[in-house]
């Protein structure tokens, strides 16, 4: 049985009437995309923290799942985003700059995580829970709480501004 069977039997429409033992088996398989999404979006180092923060904040809130608005999944990794944004809200880092250094090849000189951390805070995480967490189109519009083409929008502009960005790079 899957994880969106088995919350479907174990979270009613209505009411999620879930005991701790059953909470835990259906959110421990999702664990690794949910560490891979807050290690994208949280403070660097920060994302056990904010993994274990976004899941005692989704077991107190359990009854507000709605199946009808998407996947567990998705409702779990919305947690996580938002948990994540608030961990980065608190704890600023300074950026540090390494020196300049003259590349060898064009796959050094293209630095593409620096290119996702330029792009808007939208469109990053459009990119994050598409690419890194492999969430669906309607997962990640789940997650955005936006429209399914309000997220391929905003994707093909993030690819666009990716792909000028990194032209630019390889230069």
């Amino acid at each position: 049985m899957g994880v969106r069977e088995l919350v479907g039997t174990l979270l009613p429409a209505r009411r999620a009437s879930l005991d701790a033992e059953a909470f835990a088996e259906a959110v421990r398989p999702p664990v690794p995309r949910l560490r891979r999404l807050a290690s994208r979006l949280g403070p660097p180092g920060g994302q056990d923290d904010v993994v274990q923060e976004a899941l005692v904040r989704a077991w107190r809130h359990r009854a507000s799942f709605a199946a009808g608005r998407g996947t567990f999944i998705a409702w779990l990794l919305s947690i996580v985003a938002n948990e994540a944004h608030r961990a980065t809200s608190r704890q600023r880092h300074p950026v540090t700059v390494a020196p300049a250094r003259s590349p060898a090849s064009l796959d050094d000189r293209l630095d593409i995580a620096a290119a996702i951390e330029r792009l808007t805070p939208r469109q990053r995480l459009a990119v994050d829970c598409f690419y890194f967490a492999d969430l669906s189109i309607a997962e990640t519009a789940v997650v955005m709480d936006c429209s399914e083409g309000t997220v391929k929008s905003t994707l093909a502009d993030a690819r666009a501004q990716l792909r000028r960005r990194l032209e630019g790079q390889g230069q």
